[in-house]
């Protein structure tokens, strides 16, 4: 009788311990922080101590124990091993699953898309936020031209070295990281074959950038940005001045002008194709892959001007004379005072 009770209190026993293990680890792997279906964005800032990073955790996510949260992360030294970054705690994640997450530093990555640049401003402006570093201390990097001259590159040419496109970020990247990503994502974009073709028309990188950015604004038509880039090349080769609108937009610093006029052209300022020849100092936007590649492959004619249609296609004309290129821009003019289009 004895040995009979003393073996079923010790299979008792074993069933509570069995039942005590799985509990446990139904607890530690189990638990889960999202049961619903989604999942939930969370941010640890930088220089978060543990209990900051804690409270936010708690804060954002639907954490139902807590206790058993702050026990596991100090069981895993999560305290000693928080990292700042943009985590993504997946449905039905477990306390282990996510602590192991948050204390490995596995932050989701960001998308970041820029394109119609005009500005650093407005890079800085499209690119903060998106990342820990601010739109002030993304312009306050670049307006200090220390952080990048010694790469070959100054505060009018800077903006050259941003691709339009979309790259994948850690959110917790400082305004010098993100230079530095940039530069390499650049240089890759440089292949050997594009430098050769910048070689072969007598441009650098930066310059090949610059009037890319003069033929983004131009050509309302793809197909015809090759065309017009053979334009200013040809313009450039015999030392006649781009005369290119959108570089008085921008020194103007007014982008909203449709008509350029005579008074516009009088602006004093490095950028005005108009008064002085050569290329700009800078590219006045920020060029896209389309027109750089128009520009290293543009079309070989002899044309030295072009005008847009009267029928706002957004095509041009081209001509090779300047009485052609004239009757050509009155017809235009006249368009334009009949739309009653005065600036």
């Amino acid at each position: 009788m004895i040995n009979r009770t003393l073996k079923f209190l010790l299979i008792f026993s074993g069933l509570l311990i069995f039942a005590g293990i799985i509990l446990i680890f139904s607890v530690l792997f189990g638990l889960n922080i999202v049961p619903a279906e989604k999942e939930i964005v969370l941010y640890i800032p930088e220089s978060a101590s543990y209990s900051q990073a804690m409270d936010s955790i708690k804060a954002h996510t639907p954490v139902k124990h807590p206790a058993v949260f702050d026990w596991i992360a100090r069981r895993k030294n999560y305290p000693v091993n928080v990292k700042p970054g943009r985590y993504v705690i997946r449905h039905k994640m477990s306390y282990v699953e996510a602590i192991n997450m948050f204390r490995s530093g596995d932050q989701a990555p960001v998308n970041v898309t820029f394109n119609n640049i005009r500005t650093l401003y407005d890079l800085a402006g499209k690119i903060g936020g998106q990342i820990s570093a601010d739109s002030t201390a993304i312009a306050d990097f670049f307006n200090d031209t220390a952080n990048y001259s010694g790469d070959g590159f100054s505060r009018e040419n800077i903006i050259s070295v941003f691709i339009p496109n979309t790259y994948q970020f850690f959110w917790n990247t400082n305004a010098k990281e993100l230079y530095r990503r940039m530069l390499k994502e650049n240089r890759k974009f440089w292949n050997d074959e594009r430098k050769s073709k910048a070689e072969a028309i007598g441009m650098t990188p930066a310059e090949v950038s610059t009037l890319a950015s003069i033929v983004d604004d131009e050509a309302g038509k793809a197909d015809e940005k090759p065309r017009i880039a053979g334009v200013y090349l040809n313009r450039l080769k015999r030392g006649i001045p781009l005369q290119a609108d959108p570089t008085i937009k921008f020194a103007l610093n007014d982008f909203s002008l449709t008509r350029i006029l005579k008074k516009h052209l009088q602006i004093d300022s490095p950028y005005n194709t108009y008064l002085n020849g050569g290329l700009p100092p800078g590219p006045i936007g920020c060029p896209t892959i389309e027109s750089i590649d128009a520009v290293l492959n543009a079309e070989k004619h002899d044309f030295l001007y072009f005008v847009a249609k009267a029928d706002f296609s957004g095509y041009h004309h081209f001509s090779r004379t300047l009485s052609e290129h004239n009757r050509f821009a009155a017809i235009y003019q006249r368009e334009l005072n009949k739309r009653k289009i005065f600036r």
